[in-house]
């Protein structure tokens, strides 16, 4: 089982950036790909960025495409999400999940944590 934790959302300006962060911890080795999702209220979850976890190969949701990276350090078994020209539309809810050898599926989450964007 991979346990894993979110940090670095905030309150930022419309047009500003913040980075997120995912450190995994557990069964890290059985990492495939990790993810990033976001959830904003009344509205279903949505996919915006993974990585895979050994090659380093990244693909974007159309909507943040250009305006968000997924990056990862493979030492400290995290990934991140640079988000810039932030719109008050990103406010959401931010999660990052991961596949991982035992299927092929996001099977672990983590709590999120909050984006708010002020216009």
């Amino acid at each position: 089982q991979v346990q894993l934790v979110e940090s670095g959302g905030g309150l930022v300006q419309a047009g500003g950036s913040l980075r997120l962060s995912c450190e995994a911890s557990g069964y890290t080795h059985s990492i495939l790909i990790m993810g990033w999702f976001r959830q904003a209220p009344g509205k279903g979850r949505e996919f915006l960025a993974d990585i895979n976890w050994r090659g380093g190969r990244a693909s974007y949701a159309d909507s943040v495409k250009g305006r968000f990276t997924i990056s990862k350090d493979n030492a400290k078994d995290i990934v991140y999400l640079q988000m810039n020209s932030l719109k008050p539309e990103d406010a959401a809810l931010y999660f990052c999940a991961v596949q991982t050898i035992t299927g092929t599926d996001w099977n672990s989450w983590g709590q999120g944590t909050q984006v708010t964007v002020s216009s």
